[in-house]
C-alpha cells in the first residue's frame, strides 16, 4: 500500500499557515504518495478545500480520522512548538506513526519525551542542517525571509517619517536611517527591503564573513573592534559568545544605535535565549519617534525592554516585539513551507518505505524520537539524559 500523508488544521493561536499548500501536492502524488487533508486545513492561509481536491487529495471532515489513516502527519507546529495544545494531537497518534513539523525540541524537550513514550517517530524541521543538499528543505530560512520583509514594513508604519529621500517644492526630505543587527536570512531580507524603500541602511553581524552579502545589497557593513574569528559554528549559525563579548559589543553599538531612526534586530542562537544587545540606556539615547523591531522577541528579545507580542513606548522610542511574523503572510509562507516539507518527505520516503537511515545527514540531524527512544544527542542533553 502507498504511504499516506495527512495534513491537519493548525491549532496554535494565531497560526494561519498550513503545512502543505495545494501547489506542493503534485510532486508528492508523482511519488505515489496518497494525501489526506482535513476540511478547512488551508482556509486561514487562503486555500479552499476544492483546491486540495483538484490537486488529488482526499478531504476528511474529522481531524481524528486524518490521524487514524495517515502514516505521516505534517504540521507547521507540533509538540513544543504548540505548547498549550500539543498533547491533544499526540493522544490521536499511534505507535510507529511519523510526525514532521516544527517541534522546538531544544527549548521545550519534554513533549519529545512524551512522543517517544508513545513510540512516535518525530522529525524536527528546525534542526535541518545548513548544507547545500538541505537548502530545499530549510523551513527556517524560507520563513525568516518573510519575517525580515515584514519587520521593515512594521517599522515603516510605526516611524513618524518616510523612508526615502524626497525632493519637493517645499524642500528636501532626508532619508530614514535603518540599522540591522544580524545578517542572517532575516537580516539580509530586512536590508534589501529597507533599501528598496529608500532608507540609508547599515548592518552589523558578529560574523565578518557576511560583509560581502551586506554590501552586495547596497548597505554599509559596520565593523566593531572585537575578536570574532570563532563567531560562526559549522552549521553557519552564529555561535553564542561570552558575557564580556556582549558587554563590549553593547558599548560599541550604543554610539551607532543613537544615530538611527530604525533598528531591526535578528540575532538568535538556536534553542537558546536570544542575546541582549540593546540595553535600556541605549534605548534612552535614541531620538523620540525612533523604532526598534525585535525579531528575536520569541526568544526573549535582543532588546532589554522587549515584551514578546507587544509594542511599548519607552521615552518616545517604540519597541515592537512581533511574534510569528510569517503567519501574517500565510499564502506565501505556506507555499514556501510546503515546498520545504515536500522536499523533506521525498528524501524520507524511498521505494515506498519511510527511511530512518542514520547515514543520511538530513535524517540523522532532524530525527529526535524513534522507536521509543530519544535519539538526538542535543535533545537528550536538554533532558539531562
Amino acid at each position: 500500500m502507498p504511504i499516506t500523508v495527512g495534513v491537519v488544521q493548525e491549532t496554535f493561536p494565531g497560526e494561519r499557515r498550513v503545512a502543505l499548500a495545494p501547489s506542493a501536492l503534485a510532486t508528492l502524488k508523482k511519488a505515489a504518495l496518497d494525501l489526506l487533508v482535513q476540511n478547512g486545513a488551508g482556509l486561514a492561509a487562503g486555500f479552499a478545500d476544492d483546491a486540495y481536491a483538484e490537486a488529488g487529495a482526499v478531504l476528511l471532515a474529522a481531524r481524528d480520522e486524518v490521524f487514524a489513516r495517515a502514516d505521516i502527519i505534517v504540521q507547521v507546529r507540533a509538540l513544543g512548538a504548540n505548547p498549550d495544545r500539543w498533547s491533544n494531537d499526540l493522544a490521536l497518534m499511534r505507535e510507529d506513526q511519523t510526525l514532521i513539523a516544527l517541534l522546538e525540541p531544544l527549548a521545550a524537550p519534554d513533549p519529545v519525551r512524551a512522543a517517544a513514550e508513545r513510540r512516535i517517530n518525530a522529525f524536527a524541521l528546525e534542526l535541518i542542517p545548513r548544507t547545500t543538499r538541505a537548502q530545499a528543505m530549510d523551513v527556517l530560512s524560507s520563513q525568516a525571509n518573510l519575517a525580515g520583509y515584514k519587520a521593515v514594513l512594521l517599522a515603516a508604519e510605526a516611524l513618524p517619517k518616510i523612508f526615502p529621500m524626497m525632493m519637493t517644492a517645499a524642500g528636501t526630505i532626508t532619508p530614514a536611517r535603518v540599522f540591522v543587527i544580524g545578517a542572517g536570512v532575516a537580516g539580509l531580507q530586512a536590508i534589501a527591503t529597507a533599501r528598496r524603500l529608500g532608507a540609508v541602511t547599515s548592518a552589523y553581524d558578529v560574523r565578518p564573513a557576511v560583509r560581502e552579502q551586506v554590501e552586495s545589497l547596497g548597505a554599509r557593513f559596520v565593523e566593531l573592534p572585537l575578536q570574532t574569528h570563532d563567531a560562526q559554528d559549522t552549521s553557519g549559525y552564529a555561535r553564542p559568545m561570552d558575557q564580556d563579548f556582549y558587554r563590549r559589543q553593547a558599548e560599541l553599538l550604543g554610539e551607532l544605535i543613537a544615530e538611527q531612526d530604525v533598528v531591526i534586530t535578528t540575532a538568535a542562537v538556536p534553542g537558546q535565549r536570544a542575546p541582549v544587545l540593546i540595553t535600556r540606556p541605549m534605548v534612552e539615547r535614541m531620538a523620540p519617534g525612533s523604532v526598534i523591531v525585535d525579531l528575536a522577541a520569541e526568544r526573549g528579545g535582543n532588546c532589554e525592554l522587549t515584551r514578546p507580542g507587544q509594542t511599548l513606548c519607552h521615552k518616545g522610542v517604540q519597541i515592537i516585539g512581533p511574534l510569528n511574523l510569517p503567519a501574517t503572510v500565510p499564502v506565501h509562507a505556506s507555499q514556501l513551507f510546503a515546498r520545504n516539507v515536500a522536499a523533506f518527505i521525498l528524501n524520507l520516503v524511498r521505494n515506498g518505505r519511510i527511511q530512518t537511515d542514520a547515514d543520511d545527514q538530513i535524517i540523522r540531524e532532524t530525527l529526535v524520537a524513534h522507536r521509543g527512544q530519544i535519539v538526538h544527542p542535543r535533545v537528550r542533553q536538554a533532558l539531562g539524559l
